[in-house]
């Protein structure tokens, strides 16, 4: 029964990454290398935050703000982490490179099994089902727009008056624009690179025949009416096979990683001061 319930255990890959970590750990133990308890408190000293947020100023040459601060101290923790243990794993013997590449070492440990991995065509499909509408074909729709010019607020007041009475039947045209005022079975991505994913999206939910809005576009705004719309079916895997895996691949390879960080981080104690 032991042997049954160590050998799935023994082909997770966040097994494998522990148990190196650990021999590198016992052998250098075992030369007589000490290891420091304190090595695994992290404090973060008001001057050292204050050094982040110069360094966001430099580049974006504004100050952060509070949710940003807290971004750079999340990364930066993330960052010491790995440095260490990359240290720890004598990733950095011999080799004067910098912080960040430690941190690419060992986030590689971490998920470096995942490039030779198959998934099986039963974790595919649910892949794809849980996202079917990013593999299925393009949406075709047909729709009239009535264009007002974003020129303040009083855009936003005559945009509500044109639509009452659009909604009442009576005839508007708005302002000119060179877009067209009528579209006749245009692909979602053909319409999105026109007007804006934004604007794409709110025509898909929009109900046929009626005119809404305003709907903001990269132009203004837009007064619209979907007169027909057609959505793709759900492909098969056989079709999209490839895309499904790529995807795949990319979200469990950070997830990998994700979960690694996150069994170091717990063994260590944070401290952070703030300015």
């Amino acid at each position: 029964m032991a042997t049954n319930f160590l050998r799935p255990l023994l082909k997770e890959p966040l097994v494998h990454f522990l148990i190196a970590g650990l021999a590198v750990f016992l052998f250098s133990a075992w030369r007589g290398d000490a290891v420091d308890p304190a090595s695994r408190a992290i404090t973060i000293n008001a001057e050292q935050v204050q050094r982040l947020a110069d360094g966001w100023q430099q580049t974006w040459q504004r100050p952060p703000t509070r949710q940003e601060i807290d971004g750079l101290i999340r990364d930066y923790i993330k960052e010491e982490v790995y440095v260490r243990e990359g240290a720890r794993l004598g990733l950095d013997a011999d080799d004067p490179v910098i912080r960040r590449r430690l941190r690419s070492k060992m986030e590689f440990l971490a998920s470096q099994s995942v490039d030779g991995e198959m998934p099986s065509d039963a974790e595919l499909q649910a892949w794809l089902d849980r996202n079917p509408g990013k593999y299925g074909g393009d949406a075709i729709l047909s729709f009239d727009q009535i264009y007002v010019a974003r020129d303040g607020d009083k855009a936003w007041d005559r945009a509500g008056r044109l639509l009452a009475n659009l909604q009442q039947g009576k005839r508007e045209s708005g302002d000119p624009i060179s877009l067209p005022s009528h579209t006749e079975s245009a692909p979602l991505s053909e319409v999105a690179r026109t007007f804006g994913d934004d604007f794409s999206s709110a025509l898909m939910a929009q109900k046929s025949g009626d005119w809404a809005g305003p709907v903001v576009s990269g132009f203004g705004l837009h007064l619209v009416r979907v007169r027909a719309l057609a959505v793709a079916g759900t492909p098969k895997l056989a079709d999209v096979r490839q895309r499904v895996e790529n995807d795949w691949h990319a979200a469990t390879l950070a997830d990998r990683q994700n979960r690694a960080y996150q069994v170091l981080l717990d063994s260590y104690t944070i401290k952070i001061a703030k300015p």
